[in-house]
């Protein structure tokens, strides 16, 4: 009789940093901007960040990590809100004269 050798490699499930999602931050920027109102912008940040710790909670990240994520996701929002609102404020083409 033959035994069988079960083994498998530990993993270890690395997420792709927050701040560093480009397509998911400019989309956020962007809708945030489009909100009406103060409160359906704080409404769309809190289904958005309700959708991130949920994700990362299934990669089985601990709170602080997910802390430290949630941190460079939203301080990289606020960046692109910052430069969207200064590109729509310059003259055509963007340039300052």
């Amino acid at each position: 009789m033959q035994t069988q050798f079960n083994w498998s490699a530990p993993c270890q499930v690395i997420l792709f940093p927050m701040g560093k999602r480009v397509g998911r931050i400019r989309s956020t920027a962007e809708k945030m901007l489009a909100k009406p109102t103060d409160r359906a912008a704080e409404s769309y940040r809190d289904q958005v960040t309700d959708g991130l710790i949920r994700q990362m909670a299934r990669t089985g990240l601990s709170v602080s990590e997910q802390d430290e994520h949630l941190g460079a996701f939203w301080s990289a929002v606020q960046a692109e809100i910052i430069r969207l609102t200064y590109r729509s404020t310059q003259p055509e083409g963007g340039h300052v004269a």
